[in-house]
């Protein structure tokens, strides 16, 4: 278990952190995006060409055209947070909360009944409508700022709910990915899609067989298969997540290797010469051999998959997912009639992240407790649990994902379904965290949870 309490003050402090970026990201986004002047540059700016050529071979294009500024960000960009995600879903299959059924079982319960009952709310609301296509928006959960929330009441929240509604986010991801693979494809192109299945057997049979721990081989042929995937009609986040998994998590050296290895290096040392060592800023020949055969030791100590993972963490949450928000979130209100909210495809979003996410986590959690399959949290109780089941509607990131996926290429129409749905992404996740922060204040204990702080 001590590693499951790890894996979760990882998780808050590197999303939590990063949450407070996304939501300067996202004001701004919105700020700029209603002055007047300015929003022209700002939505122009999303719309130019971009272009990393090698002579008439330009990588970033998309069917011999070029990507724009925005599809980089959503295409490119995006393909790497899933790279991140598909590490985070590896790591917690092998060694994490998902390691275990029964550990994980409720908080993979409550994440089905969280993509279930709001694509049901929202799909009731929706029937017989232009926007109906649209019905994965509300079924995510944003790590990100659901952690964001958690962290604000710091100590008072017991660890096994940081674990519950981060297990939660995971497996949400997990059906957004299946989603995106499933429904937002099309044009398949069986050529492009041979060739980046041997670029994945490629990374299978580099990882699995000849043990290469070199991060730049998988950065390399990973970019060719994202390319591959780009052209083939096949939406190239997917691809991010398929070369996650063939990343290896296993180090060349066990600790116990390591460990003698160091101790072997170091031995070269002798105590007597420590002196000279002190006046000295240049190393000799066999000094630097000594040195470098420890480096290189520990660079081996550690997987390619954790390697990987914490490097990316800094360039997810504070560079890629703020400039996916301040590209996309940016939503022109001046004009816009604010019973829009209470009608159309914002008012089916809001019910979806507001009362969907909550009914459905908090429900199908209930029957699994109930049904004996699963134990609750340890330390919460059910005011607890429906409090994190609300913090489950911020649904943001990846619903903003799926919206564009949605209505990006529908034309002036989706356009208009493309802002609405902004509208109830925004707004949505904004009374859920916001209801989720005021429930969770109310009934956690007011002194800090002992467990909590013995973890922390």
């Amino acid at each position: 278990m001590s590693y499951v309490f790890y894996a979760a003050r990882q998780a808050l402090r590197h999303h939590a952190s990063g949450g407070n970026v996304l939501i300067f990201a996202t004001v701004l986004a919105l700020v700029v995006a209603n002055i007047p002047g300015l929003n022209t540059l700002y939505n122009d700016f999303w719309n130019q060409p971009m272009r990393l050529q090698i002579g008439d071979f330009n990588v970033l294009s998309h069917a011999g055209h070029p990507m724009t500024v925005l599809q980089f960000i959503n295409d490119a960009l995006m393909a790497v947070f899933f790279f991140s995600i598909g590490l985070e879903i590896k790591r917690e299959v092998l060694v994490g909360e998902l390691s275990s059924f029964r550990q994980a079982l409720l908080p993979i319960m409550g994440a089905i009944g969280g993509m279930i009952v709001p694509v049901g709310l929202y799909l009731a609301l929706a029937a017989g409508s232009d926007y109906a296509d649209g019905a994965a928006i509300p079924m995510a959960t944003d790590i990100a700022f659901s952690l964001g929330v958690l962290a604000l009441l710091g100590s008072r929240v017991p660890v096994s709910l940081k674990i519950f509604l981060t297990t939660l986010a995971v497996v949400d991801d997990i059906g957004g990915i299946i989603v995106i693979a499933a429904f937002y494809s099309s044009h398949i192109d069986m050529a492009f899609i041979g060739y980046a299945a041997v670029g994945l057997a490629v990374l299978l049979v580099g990882g699995g067989f000849l043990k290469i721990q070199s991060k730049f081989f998988y950065v390399l042929i990973g970019g060719i298969v994202w390319f591959l995937f780009l052209n083939s009609g096949i939406h190239p986040t997917i691809a991010g997540v398929l070369v996650a998994f063939c990343v290896p998590s296993v180090p060349v050296y066990a600790p116990e290797k390591y460990i003698k290895k160091i101790r072997s290096s170091i031995r070269n040392f002798n105590e007597e010469e420590d002196d000279v060592l002190s006046r000295r800023t240049i190393l000799n020949h066999e000094q630097m051999d000594w040195l470098k055969q420890i480096e290189s030791a520990s660079d081996k100590v550690i997987s390619p998959l954790q390697d990987l993972e914490d490097s990316l963490h800094p360039v997810i949450n504070y560079l890629i997912i703020p400039l996916f928000a301040f590209a996309n979130a940016g939503i022109y209100l001046l004009d816009m009639n604010p019973m829009t909210v209470l009608s159309g495809i914002s008012l089916a979003i809001i019910v979806g992240l507001v009362i969907g996410k909550f009914v459905g986590i908090l429900l199908f959690s209930w029957l699994t407790v109930r049904m004996k399959l699963a134990p609750m949290p340890e330390g919460s109780d059910w005011k607890m649990v429906a409090a994190i089941s609300m913090l489950g509607g911020i649904g943001f990131t990846v619903s903003l994902f799926i919206a564009n996926l949605s209505f990006g290429d529908m034309g002036e129409a989706g356009v208009a379904l493309l802002n609405d749905s902004k509208v109830g992404i925004v707004a949505g996740s904004l009374l859920s965290g916001v209801i989720g922060y005021g429930l969770l204040s109310r009934f956690l204990p007011q002194a800090p949870d002992a467990s909590a702080e013995d973890e922390d």
